[in-house]
C-alpha cells in the first residue's frame, strides 16, 4: 500500500481545556481535515493505522478539563484506545509482529493520549493515528473494531482490581458497583471467570438487567430519588442474598454515599477495592492547599479489619511494569477460549463526537462506547 495515495482524513481535537467536561464537549472540541501522517517524520519501528473504531471513555471525557493524572498538552485528538488497519510500518518493523493490511488494536498504554512521549497527540478519534509497532495486537478474528478498542483499558482494570488487588477467589462473593459501566461489566465478567458470585448495582432498572443477562447472579437498585444521598439502604438487600454474611470483596468505582453503606455490606477482613470515584468526577478540582478529598469513615473500617485498597492500574503499571504480562496474557487467553467479549451499547459517528462523549458522561451508555470512523 502506498501511504501517499491515502486521502485526506479527518479528526476530533480539543483545543484546550475546559472548567469541565461538559464546557469542553461543548467549546473546545472541533472536527477538522487530517492529512496522513508524513512518513519522514516518523521512527523506524514506527506504524500507521487507519482507524475504524474508538472507545469512548470516561477518562476520555475527565482529560479534556484536565482532570486526569495523565493528561497531553493541546491541542490532541481524544480516544486512548483504538483499532483499525495497518497502512504503514516503519523500516525495522518485523513482519511477523503486524504488516500492512492486518487488524490491529492499539495499547494505551504505550500509544495514544495516556502515553508518553511522542505518540500523545495521536488519539482514535481520527481517521490515522501513529504508534510504535509493540503497541499494536492483532485482533481475534471474531471481535469486531468496536468490541477490539473496548477491551484492555476495561478489562485490565478489572483484572488489576479483581485479581492482584483484591485476590478473589473461587466460592467468595463481590459487590461490584456501577455494573453497567465499562470495567463494571468487565469486572461481572472476570469475577464470573474466577468463579465468584457477583451482586451487582446500579441505578437503572433496564441497564441492570442487562448486567444481569451478562452474568451478575443478583441485582440491586440502589437509587433512592427520596434520600438526601439518592442511595437506598441496600446493606439489607445484601445481607438478604448473603444469608447475613455480608460480601469477602467490594468492587467500587463510584464512591461517595455508595462507599459508606457498602462498608456496612462486609463480612469481617473484607477487601474495599477502590477503583474509581464517578460520583464526585470534580474531586481534583480543588484550590492548591484546600481539602477537596473523598473521605472514608476510619470507625467502620476499624471494626470491619477493612483492607482498603487503592487500584490505579496505569500507575500500578508504571511502578512495577513486570506486573503488566500476567494480567494482559490471561486476558488474551480468555479472549482466544471465547470466554470474554466486550458488551457495546452505542456505537457513533466521528461527526457524533459530541454526543458520543455526552452519551457516556450522562449515563446513557451500557458496557462499552465506540465511535466509528467513516470509510475513505
Amino acid at each position: 500500500m502506498n501511504v501517499n495515495t491515502l486521502p485526506t482524513g479527518r479528526r476530533a481535537l480539543v483545543s484546550e481545556f475546559a472548567e469541565d467536561p461538559v464546557k469542553a464537549v461543548n467549546e473546545h472540541i472541533a472536527l477538522e481535515d487530517q492529512a496522513v501522517p508524513d512518513t519522514s517524520s516518523l521512527q523506524a519501528q514506527d506504524i500507521i493505522v487507519q482507524v475504524k473504531s474508538a472507545a469512548v471513555g470516561w477518562v476520555d471525557l475527565l482529560m479534556t478539563s484536565g482532570l486526569y493524572q495523565h493528561t497531553p498538552p493541546p491541542p490532541y485528538s481524544p480516544g486512548l484506545e483504538y483499532s483499525g488497519i495497518v497502512v504503514w510500518v516503519g523500516a525495522d518493523v518485523d513482519s511477523k509482529q503486524v504488516a500492512v493490511g492486518d487488524r490491529v488494536l492499539v495499547d494505551g498504554f504505550q500509544a495514544g493520549p495516556r502515553s508518553a512521549g511522542n505518540y500523545q497527540q495521536y488519539g482514535g478519534f481520527a481517521s490515522y493515528a501513529v504508534a510504535p509497532a509493540r503497541a499494536s495486537h492483532k485482533i481475534p478474528a471474531d471481535f469486531g473494531f468496536a468490541e477490539a478498542c473496548n477491551l484492555l483499558g476495561s478489562y485490565e482494570t478489572a483484572y488489576h482490581c479483581l485479581v492482584t488487588r483484591g485476590q478473589l477467589k473461587a466460592g467468595e462473593t463481590v459487590l461490584i458497583h456501577g455494573a453497567s459501566g465499562a470495567t463494571g461489566m468487565a469486572a461481572v465478567h472476570i469475577a464470573k471467570l474466577l468463579g465468584a458470585t457477583v451482586i451487582a448495582t446500579g441505578r437503572s432498572d433496564a441497564k441492570l438487567k442487562v448486567v444481569q443477562e451478562q452474568g451478575a447472579d443478583h441485582i440491586i437498585n440502589c437509587k433512592d430519588p427520596n434520600h438526601p444521598k439518592g442511595v437506598t439502604r441496600f446493606r439489607d438487600e445484601v445481607k438478604a442474598l448473603t444469608d447475613g454474611k455480608g460480601v469477602d470483596v467490594v468492587y467500587d468505582g463510584v464512591g461517595g454515599a455508595i462507599s459508606l453503606e457498602s462498608m456496612r455490606c462486609v463480612k469481617f477482613n473484607a477487601r474495599f477495592l477502590v477503583v474509581g470515584w464517578a460520583a464526585t468526577p470534580f474531586v481534583a478540582k480543588g484550590e492548591k492547599g484546600e481539602s477537596n478529598a473523598n473521605m472514608l469513615p476510619t470507625n467502620l473500617i476499624m471494626m470491619k479489619s477493612l483492607q482498603v485498597l487503592g487500584c490505579p492500574t496505569v500507575i500500578s503499571t508504571q511502578f512495577d511494569p513486570s506486573s503488566r504480562a500476567p494480567r494482559f496474557n490471561q486476558i488474551m487467553q480468555w479472549v482466544s477460549e471465547g470466554k470474554i467479549k466486550p458488551f457495546i451499547s452505542h456505537q457513533f459517528s466521528l461527526d457524533q463526537v459530541r454526543e458520543a462523549l455526552l452519551a457516556k458522561w450522562n449515563g446513557d451508555v451500557i458496557g462499552g462506547c465506540a465511535i466509528n470512523l467513516p470509510e475513505l
